[in-house]
């Protein structure tokens, strides 16, 4: 019988995890303008501007709103340039 090395393993649920769907979760801040996050948006997540502005809606009266979905590895680069534009945003 063999066994798995304990880091290979850990490697492998590592590889699944990031396979799993995950969400770019852009939440209010109450201090941007809606164009602002309307084009942040539209060039960190390509939406198009009716797309942009239902998300925006949703961020302002909900609190939060999931504006992509792919896997981590795809949604970090977004995440940080929210980021990096004064946004909040999470990925869950």
């Amino acid at each position: 019988m063999t066994r798995t090395a304990p880091h290979k393993e850990k490697d492998e649920e590592q590889d699944v995890e990031n396979k799993k769907e995950k969400f770019l979760v852009l939440h209010n801040d109450d201090y941007h303008t809606f164009d602002y996050v309307i084009d942040a948006l539209i060039t960190v997540c390509e939406h198009d501007m009716i797309q942009a502005e239902q998300c925006t809606l949703l961020v302002h009266y909900k609190g939060k709103c999931d504006v992509k979905k792919g896997s981590f590895s795809y949604l970090r680069p977004m995440k940080n340039a929210l980021v990096q534009k004064d946004l909040r945003a999470t990925i869950d």
